[in-house]
C-alpha cells in the first residue's frame, strides 16, 4: 500500500487508481473508507476480498456534490431532500431507488442503493478528481474496529492510501429509508436529529 500526503496532485493519482479499477483508501468524515469505482464490477469484488466482507451486503456510497447521484439514483424527492437539505454535507446515509444501470452488488434487498454527500474535504476532493461518486466501505476487515488513522487501514489489497491525519471518533454514518424514515444503522446523526426532521411539515 503506497501512503501519501493529501495534496492535490496526490487525490489525483488516488482517481486515477480508481478508475484503473484498483482499492484506494482515504479519510471521510466518520472514518477512513475504502474505494472504488461503483461502476466497475471486478473493482467491487476486488473490494469484498480486501474486507472479507459477505458480497451480498452491499457496500455505500459518497459523493461531492448532488449533481454525481444522477447515475445512481432513480428519484430523490419529499423526505429525502428535506434529509438531505437538513444532514448534508454530512455522516447521514440515504436509502433511495436505484436508477438502472446501478450493479445489483449496490443494491439492497429492495433495489435502494445508499448514499450520502460527503464533508470531509479530502474525501469531497476525491470525488471531485474522480468526476463521480466513489464506494466508501469501512477501511477495516470486516468485523473488527473501523480504522481512525492510516495505521488502523489494513494494507493488503489496497494500492493508495491517502493519509488525512486521525478522523473523528470512528463513528459510522446513520442510515437512514429516506421513503419509511426507518434507522438501518445508528450512527453518527442521533435518532431524534432525525425524528426532528421527520415532524417538520413539507410541500
Amino acid at each position: 500500500m503506497e501512503i501519501l500526503p493529501a495534496t492535490t496532485a496526490n487525490i489525483r493519482r488516488a482517481a486515477e487508481a480508481l478508475r484503473a479499477g484498483e482499492v484506494v483508501a482515504y479519510p471521510t468524515e466518520t472514518v477512513y473508507g475504502l474505494g472504488v469505482d461503483p461502476f466497475n464490477e471486478a473493482a467491487l469484488e476486488r473490494l469484498y476480498a480486501v474486507k472479507r466482507r459477505d458480497p451480498r451486503n452491499p457496500v455505500l456510497l459518497i459523493v461531492s456534490t448532488r449533481e454525481q447521484l444522477a447515475p445512481l439514483v432513480a428519484r430523490m424527492d419529499g423526505a429525502a431532500k428535506a434529509y438531505a437539505d437538513a444532514f448534508w454535507p454530512g455522516p447521514l446515509s440515504l436509502l433511495l431507488p436505484a436508477a438502472p444501470g446501478v450493479l445489483d452488488s449496490l443494491r439492497g434487498p429492495s433495489g435502494n442503493i445508499c448514499v450520502r454527500q460527503t464533508s470531509h474535504p479530502i474525501a469531497s476532493a476525491l470525488c471531485a478528481a474522480f468526476g463521480g461518486a466513489i464506494v466508501a466501505t469501512s477501511a477495516n476487515i470486516s468485523g473488527q474496529p473501523s480504522a481512525r488513522c492510516v495505521a488502523d487501514v489494513p494494507g493488503a489489497g489496497v494500492s493508495v492510501c491517502i493519509d488525512g491525519g486521525e478522523v473523528g471518533e470512528g463513528i459510522a454514518s446513520t442510515v437512514l429509508d429516506a421513503e419509511t424514515g426507518a434507522i438501518a444503522r445508528e450512527g453518527a446523526i442521533a435518532k431524534e436529529e432525525i425524528a426532528r426532521i421527520l415532524r417538520q411539515p413539507r410541500d
